[in-house]
């Protein structure tokens, strides 16, 4: 009776193998997928400020036509492309979120209208992340801003 017990339960040790080493990839893919999005969020988010410091020292002597006027206390969105050198700084910038920039949306405006020292200045990246690995995730749109008073 034992002998027969036994040989029936033969399987499953590779049963339940099989079963954990799946649950154990796809837990590590997600794992590494979500390390990806957080660290491209950091990256973009990196490259608005790096903008902003930009502008904040060269906004008074910049020709770039950024546009946008307060027209309450809370900052406006940021519809204005980014041109220029501020553009580049940003591209260059977020080159390390080994990603396309080329899909990367840079907007840069002063929402006090005009680039005048004391007056504010906001840059926001916007990029719509693929997954790494697809596996049927939506493309996610990720943005970062940053805003800040030119000193200069």
């Amino acid at each position: 009776m034992t002998r027969n017990l036994r040989r029936s339960q033969r399987g499953q040790a590779a049963v339940e193998f099989a079963l954990t080493i799946t649950v154990l990839f796809f837990l590590l893919l997600g794992m590494l997928e979500l390390t990806m999005f957080v660290y491209t969020y950091s990256v973009l988010a990196d490259a608005a400020k790096e903008g902003v410091r930009y502008a904040i020292v060269h906004g008074s002597s910049t020709s770039d036509p950024v546009s946008g006027t307060a027209s309450s206390t809370s900052w406006p969105a940021c519809t204005t492309p980014a041109t220029g050198s501020l553009l580049a700084t940003v591209q260059t910038y977020a080159v390390a979120s080994l990603h396309s920039t080329s899909t990367m949306n840079i907007y840069a405006c002063y929402p006090d209208g005009s680039n005048k020292p004391g007056s504010a200045v906001q840059v926001s990246v916007s990029y719509p992340y693929q997954p790494l690995f697809g596996l049927g995730w939506p493309k996610v749109n990720v943005s970062a801003n940053s805003a800040g008073r030119i000193m200069f």
